[in-house]
């Protein structure tokens, strides 16, 4: 096997396209290379280079193929251009089945041939998001391509780029690489991907990105530590850092006393929004007067210049962070109300101002739902866009509802309400924390389901492909709020609730445009106020409904990737709308589907089942009370007796939601209904339809604590 190696050198790449560009190298390499490539290659990626190592076999053999020509006696005009297409000559044909045949032999293929043909085509169509084109040639590249190293076995494999007239700016694949441009600029020989990696950081390089992430995690933690404090997690801005430096060295600078009593979030988001620094704090989680940056070289005066540098310029963003703190807090949240009328939500939907509106209705709603007080859900639904406005998350968007629960505070309102503004956007993803005091929990639950109703009421759903809206995610976050607070809310219902007030919105957004239709409709069609106004907005209610289904689907989604048994979840959901419900009772079903009891009810439900599916083609469906007297068998007076005190058990369990109570009196049937159907002959003309409608009260008695029919059998069952 032979060792490949190669980097592809180039101006300073985006370090947000760095890892996608080293597995889309990977990838489109091994499958160019597939009649070589032994092992998968492994990529690396940094500011200046992408690359990958792997390796091939030197030379394969290829297998002989056929190609199929033209029948026997057709005509020459045919056999011409199938003779053209495959540059054969009418000799290396042979008959076979009434057909000519050309036997193509096998051939060797070496890699360097290979690499000579694959990689040029490879790199002319290499995926970038955004590329650019410069100087005369056609090739295009995220930035300047500066050198090809194309290494196999240890020796320069000579690709070249240029296209017929266009020399690709004269790239032709070398054995060498660059090290760091400051420290170590210029090129140097390579002989081997260990080599390689090696003379690269002894030319202030770090080839690999874990590598870079990992000097830049223990750096600036040692340095915080140093002083008493500690990093704030950023993972995402880590990552980021590690693509715009190729030798990282962590230095601390400090914040200017005067800039302390600002919030921490908007320090922390100025500092890694325009500078990428890290923010320290002390560890009982004050923020600190203190950052971390990483720079890209080893300055000679240990960074005191380069410190002093980001001081200065920190200062001048922390500056304009306290013009829009100040500024802000000079009008009370509910001034920047009337803005928001100009801030459109989405075309169909109106402004935010209409949202927050309904909002305030949903919120109301809610409140006696969740243990909130409803005034105080109500002003927090009121006030908690009010910030969309402020000076402070235009220009920091990521601060909308954080800055609003602060200026909530300075104005006086009560901390629940504050809250409530600052965590309704929440969950923003799966770490992050739900609300739990109710007031808070109303506002977001009321934020969300407005989301999820209203782009379903116009059709702007999610697709296989794209999610916009972010409306999985809203689905997930009221699930997530609902479970972990242990909520008892029916979601359809509040749908249900919330649909007239959607409506008035999207009418009145309709009626700007169809005056004159709705006139119509009232004049000449008479149609009630509900239809004109249904009509004008183009609504469509079986899209609202939807979103019940919708929530069910992620709810299944969200159990499976737990761990939970998808049929299970299914045959718990049912109709049911309390996801809290639906919870507790699949997980009662798993519990009676582990025991062997329930794995034989199970199957004798299933018998039963395709008995009456049979049977009610006949003559069916077999339904009504059983006829006592008619019972002949002891073994189905036996499942009648018992059928009737599961009835009264499985309805008094689910009336008082005892989940494992109803399933244990379903699981006392197991006895009596594996007698009945070992020893009594179903279809007995004298008793048949009596039976039938015994097996009909056994599957509605099980129907009503769970949909077994889409239980998957597992393992193995008594039948």
């Amino acid at each position: 096997m032979a060792e490949l190696l190669i980097e592809l050198l180039t101006e300073e790449i985006p370090a947000r396209m760095q890892a996608r560009a080293a597995e889309d190298l990977c990838r489109l390499t091994a499958a160019a290379l597939a009649p070589l490539m032994t092992v998968a290659p492994q990529g690396f990626h940094g500011p200046r280079r992408i690359g990958l190592v792997g390796e091939m076999a030197l030379s394969a053999e290829t297998p002989a193929k056929e190609e199929r020509g033209p029948r026997l006696g057709a005509p020459e005009q045919a056999l011409a251009g199938f003779l053209k297409k495959h540059n054969a000559t009418r000799e290396q044909l042979v008959e076979q089945n009434g057909f000519l045949v050309l036997v193509k032999p096998g051939e060797t293929i070496t890699a360097e041939a290979l690499l000579a043909r694959a990689l040029p085509d490879l790199l002319w169509s290499f995926p970038w998001p955004k590329s650019m084109r410069w100087g005369m040639s056609q090739l295009t590249w995220v930035r300047p391509l500066q050198r090809v190293l194309c290494l196999l076995d240890g020796r320069s494999v000579p690709v070249t780029l240029a296209r017929g007239e266009d020399s690709a700016h004269g790239l032709v694949g070398a054995a060498i690489s660059e090290g760091h441009r400051v420290h170590a600029p210029g090129p140097f020989p390579v002989t081997s991907a260990a080599g390689h990696e090696a003379e690269l950081r002894e030319r202030f390089v770090l080839r690999d990105a874990a590598a870079r992430m990992a000097v830049i995690r223990e750096g600036i933690t040692a340095l915080a530590a140093a002083e008493g404090l500690e990093v704030v997690p950023d993972e995402g801005l880590l990552a980021e850092v590690a693509g715009l430096v190729e030798w990282p060295v962590p230095l601390l600078g400090r914040i200017d006393d005067a800039f302390m009593d600002l919030p921490p979030e908007v320090m922390r988001t100025s500092m890694r929004v325009n500078q990428r620094y890290f923010a320290l704090r002390h560890p009982d989680g004050r923020a600190a007067p203190r950052f971390a940056l990483v720079a890209n070289i080893a300055a000679s005066d240990g960074g005191a210049a380069l410190v002093a540098g980001n001081e200065r310029v920190l200062r001048a963003r922390l500056s304009d962070a306290r013009f829009f703190w100040d500024q802000d807090r000079k009008q009370r949240l509910e001034d920047f109300l009337p803005k928001l009328e100009g801030v459109t939500f989405h075309a169909k939907l109106g402004t935010q101002r209409q949202r927050v509106d309904r909002l305030v209705r949903l919120a109301g709603h809610i409140a006696p739902l969740v243990g909130a007080d409803t005034e105080l859900a109500q002003r927090a639904a009121l006030l908690c866009k009010a910030d969309l406005a402020s000076g402070m998350v235009g220009e920091f968007p990521e601060l909308q509802g954080v800055m609003g629960g602060y200026y909530a505070r300075a104005q006086g309102e009560d901390a629940r309400v504050a809250d409530a503004i600052a965590q309704h956007y929440r969950p923003l993803g799966p770490t992050d924390a739900v609300p739990t005091e109710p007031v808070a929990v109303a506002v977001a639950l009321a934020d969300k389901l407005d989301q999820l109703a209203g782009f379903f009421a116009v059709d702007e759903r999610p697709t296989g492909s794209g999610d916009p809206y972010a409306l999985r995610r809203a689905a997930l976050g009221v699930i997530r709020i609902v479970r972990e607070n242990n909520l008892r809310v029916g979601t359809q219902s509040l749908l249900q609730l919330h649909a007239d007030t959607l409506l008035g919105t999207l009418a009145s957004i309709g009626a700007t445009h169809v005056r004159e239709a709705q006139a119509q409709f009232e004049a000449q069609l008479g149609m009630a106020l509900r239809e004109r106004w249904t009509k004008a907005a183009g609504l469509k209610w079986e899209d609202l409904l939807a979103v019940h289904d919708f929530l069910l689907d992620r709810l299944r989604v969200q159990l499976r990737a737990e761990g939970a048994r998808h049929d299970l979840v299914a045959a718990s959901i049912g109709s049911d709308d309390d996801i809290t419900r639906i919870l507790s009772r699949a997980a009662a079903l798993q519990s009676l589907m582990d025991t062997e009891a329930g794995k034989n009810l199970l199957a004798a439900y299933k018998r039963a089942q395709n008995i009456l599916r049979i049977e009610d083609k006949k003559d069916g469906p077999h339904q009504g009370p059983v006829d006592e007297a008619a019972l002949e068998a002891s073994e189905e007076r036996a499942l009648n007796a018992a059928l009737i005190q599961a009835e009264g058990a499985v309805k008094a369990a689910l009336a008082a939601e005892n989940f494992p109570a109803a399933m244990a009196a379903l699981a006392a049937l197991r006895a009596p209904t594996d007698d009945f159907f070992e020893k009594t002959l179903v279809n007995d003309p004298a008793f048949r339809k009596n039976r039938l409608r015994l097996l009909s009260r056994l599957r509605s008695a099980m129907d009503r604590v769970a949909d077994l029919s889409k239980i998957e059998a597992q393992g193995n069952m008594s039948a």
